[in-house]
């Protein structure tokens, strides 16, 4: 026997309509192949139908009536819409008389012939999928299971796999070559009549066939795709749950979760075949995997419930050993299949309390009434309950306290926590176990944090970061299970606050009419009194030394910052420290990588480096792009002044370009990477050679660019004198370990690592214990709003991950 053949369970939901069936049918054209087993659940709602049949035969042959005639108009019509020619005529000849059959019978029915009429939902589905799936040319057998599945009656019948196992061999030899088409729910009897196995006992009758055939994985195929951490319909984010462990599972399931039943996975536990839970009407939205391991847990990992449950109470005399007799009665309801959901025990009062669904109950009580338990027994209704299931819930302290804080006020029974680890059961006076769920779930998985975002600044690189969160957001809410919103823009007169989110991608055209001017501070209350999110984060793109002197409030508000400005991070040591003490003492992160070297990654390398162990010894480089890509294009051809001004008009500079010419940027920059390198710099210490001559420094924006020729006369001598000795001109910043740090123009031969670059280029050589003869170099694009605005991105990616 193939051990690759397949097992597909196919649930009532799953066989609805003839839509659902021609679903099924594609599936098993995708999903199956020849010699695969399908095990089906009557239609929709037959075996409801059916069972109101046998009620009104008790009760009102009237209604009895009305509930066959819409029963038989319901399969009829299934046969007519799916089937063609002679497959229809024969079936629907068939299901004729067996509805006339059914239209005799008069009451009383015995238990056996109950159970005979429910059976036949099971028997119509198989015949019909099995006709409908040769007329798609996929060559099936409908097989009835009583042939083979041998049971005595039980309030949980056990399938006997001794007696059932050859006789199944038998049939599949019968068949091979065919998928052949089982009715579920069903076995027979020693008496050879109808036993059935319980109320959904499909799914275990299919784990149970997939065991006898040694089949390698059973596939049940439901209106659900898994098991989630809650009633989805309940609990909008409730999270579909991809692998389950298979004690999780049989927990889940013996608490009557609707996704597992009762039973279903003891054949998997007692074989070698796999089990996954599958949606027939989206069979690609994904899917649960039953995993065969019984490693640790860390949780809870689904929040179930019940609406409808009752409470068998058995009061012991006080003469016996209460705890010895409550203990054997646990046991031996559960040897005979009748496991309480939960149960507690009032050692003063001599009672037991067991609870069950409705179900179960009647078969627990005949149990115990059967086997003369020494008990008074009173059986009680009017109670739900609540429960959460996981490897090591009882254990993991903020769950239970979670679980407990919930609670606090519902009208409580008893919480019963399982000796295995894997649950907590609460039994309450009948409530609304829909907001409990809901209550417990959010308090205990906080399924998705929600971020705030603040932009101050809406320039060049705010404008790009604008456009790269728009086009990265949902990625990055994927990657993080985060969700963010931006809920403020600020520049240096107004801002746009709005707590529900600004879409990024309109934030620039609508600011002017929703930005409102601000007080001093009042945008950084505003957002560290936000409601409904977790964590709030401030972007500062801006050059704003007000901004930065602003750094100690937005810390002492909650928030995390991420910063393009270099004025806190090359301020004096004092306020440095001061702005990261800030941070750290309230658990806060501050981020600044795209300080230095804009999207390049030298603050990160030269931090952990110094945290590895190494010792930087001296750093050198081009530090800015804007000058990288000035001095790269001067040779000469083209005056200085005329180079500038068209990096200014391409947006290659500061707004104000002698803000990148008088070395100011550069020097904030290499005070910042001496920090990150362990050394104590202060920004007086650098000797800094400014580029703007001294009568154009306190001249206009215009004054100054109409006056460019002073500039470009000063640096052609010196040009002409680097040529002459066959070298070229480069701004570099250097820093030695004994604190010595420059920032200027020099002449380099033209081999050398720092004259060789592509315009805008940055490099940083990093001498070290580790890097000494063979400095490290990091080199790459070091201006450019795209790539500064990348570098925020990759913070805001970073600090996402910390939080």
């Amino acid at each position: 026997m193939s051990v690759e053949r397949q097992l597909h369970k196919f649930g009532g939901s799953s066989l609805a309509d003839p839509e659902c069936y021609r679903r099924v049918v594609n599936i098993l054209k995708e999903y199956s192949k020849q010699d695969d087993l399908i095990v089906v659940s009557a239609a929709g709602k037959t075996t409801n139908r059916l069972i109101e049949f046998i009620d009104g035969l008790h009760k009102d042959g009237r209604l009895a009536h009305e509930a066959l005639q819409e029963l038989k108009k319901f399969q009829f019509d299934l046969i007519e819409q799916l089937l063609e020619g002679e497959d229809k005529d024969n079936l629907l000849a068939q299901l004729n008389d067996e509805f006339k059959l059914l239209g005799e019978l008069t009451a009383p029915l015995s238990e056996a012939e109950q159970a005979c009429v429910l059976g036949h939902g099971e028997s119509w589905s198989s015949r019909l999928l099995a006709a409908l799936l040769n007329q798609n040319k996929l060559a099936a057998r409908a097989q009835d299971s009583r042939i083979f599945l041998r049971a005595e009656v039980a309030t949980q019948p056990e399938v006997d796999r001794g007696a059932s196992y050859p006789l199944l061999k038998e049939i599949l030899a019968q068949h091979a070559h065919h998928r052949v088409v089982i009715t579920g729910f069903m076995a027979q009897d020693s008496q050879g009549q109808t036993v059935l196995l319980g109320r959904n006992g499909s799914d275990y009758s299919a784990t149970v066939i997939g065991a006898l055939a040694e089949v390698s994985r059973v596939t049940i195929w439901s209106d659900v795709a898994g098991v989630y951490s809650a009633d989805p319909r309940l609990v909008a984010d409730a999270c579909l749950l991809p692998l389950l462990r298979l004690d999780e599972a049989s927990e889940l399931a013996r608490l009557a979760a609707p996704v597992l039943h009762s039973r279903t996975l003891q054949p998997v536990a007692q074989s070698t075949m796999d089990c996954h839970l599958r949606c027939s009407y989206e069979p690609e939205s994904g899917s649960t995997r039953i995993e065969r391991v019984l490693a640790s847990g860390r949780g809870a990992k689904i929040i179930s419930s019940l609406n409808e449950v009752l409470i068998i109470e058995l009061h012991y005399s006080s003469g016996h050993d209460f705890l010895r007799q409550s203990k054997e009665t646990i046991a031996s309801l559960t040897r005979a299949q009748l496991e309480p959901l939960a149960f507690e025990v009032q050692d003063d009062q001599h009672c037991l309390r067991l609870t069950y669904t409705s179900e179960i109950v009647g078969g627990a009580m005949r149990y115990l009434q059967d086997t003369a338990t020494e008990a008074e027994l009173k059986l009680k209704e009017g109670y739900s309950m609540v429960a959460a299931v996981g490897a090591g819930v009882t254990k993991n302290p903020n769950h239970c306290y979670g679980f407990y804080q919930q609670l606090k006020t519902a009208p409580v029974e008893f919480i019963c926590e399982s000796s295995s680890g894997l649950s907590l059961v609460a039994v309450l006076r009948k409530t609304d176990t829909d907001a409990l769920v809901q209550g417990v779930h959010k308090q205990l998985f906080q399924a998705q944090k929600r971020i705030a975002i603040a932009l101050c600044g809406k320039g060049n690189i705010g404008s790009s970061w604008l456009s790269l969160f728009a086009e990265q957001k949902l990625e990055l809410e994927k990657r993080r299970g985060m969700n963010f919103e931006l809920v403020a823009i600020i520049d240096s007169q107004t801002y746009w606050f709005n707590p529900q989110g600004i879409d990024a991608t309109k934030a620039n055209a609508q600011f002017e009419t929703e930005a409102i001017a601000y007080q001093p501070g009042e945008w950084i209350e505003q957002l560290g009194a936000i409601q409904g999110y977790d964590d709030a984060v401030v972007l500062d793109v801006t050059a704003s030394q007000e901004l930065a002197e602003s750094y100690i409030d937005i810390a002492e508000q909650g928030m995390h910052l991420i910063s393009a400005n270099k004025v806190a991070g090359s301020a004096s040591s004092e306020y440095y420290h001061q702005v990261q003490d800030a941070f750290a003492k309230i658990n806060r992160h501050w981020l600044y990588n795209a300080t230095v070297g804009a999207g390049l990654p030298i603050n990160h390398t030269v931090r952990d480096l110094r945290e590895s162990g190494d010792d930087i010894v001296a750093l050198s480089g081009i530090f800015s792009g804007t000058l990288s890509w000035l001095f790269q294009q001067y040779d000469g051809s083209i005056p200085f002044a005329e180079l500038l001004d068209l990096a200014w008009q391409q947006g290659l500079t500061e707004p104000d370009p002698r803000h990148d010419l008088d070395g100011s940027d550069v020097m904030r920059k290499l005070v910042i990477l001496a920090r990150e390198s362990g050394l104590e710099l202060e920004p007086e210490a650098v000797k800094v050679e400014s580029l703007v001559p001294d009568e154009l420094t306190e001249l206009s924006l215009d004054d100054f660019l109409d006056n460019g020729h002073i500039l470009s006369e000063l640096l052609a001598e010196r040009l002409k004198k680097a040529q002459r000795e066959d070298k070229v001109l480069r701004y570099v910043a250097r820093l030695e370990k004994n604190g010595k740090a420059t920032v200027g123009v020099e002449a380099l031969s033209r081999e050398h690592a720092l004259a060789n670059l592509l315009p805008c280029d940055n490099i940083f050589a990093i001498e070290s214990k580790w890097y000494k003869d063979n400095p490290l170099v990091i080199r790459g694009p070091g201006a450019g709003r795209e790539v500064t605005a990348g570098a925020i991105q990759s913070d805001l990616n970073l600090l996402s991950s910390q939080l």
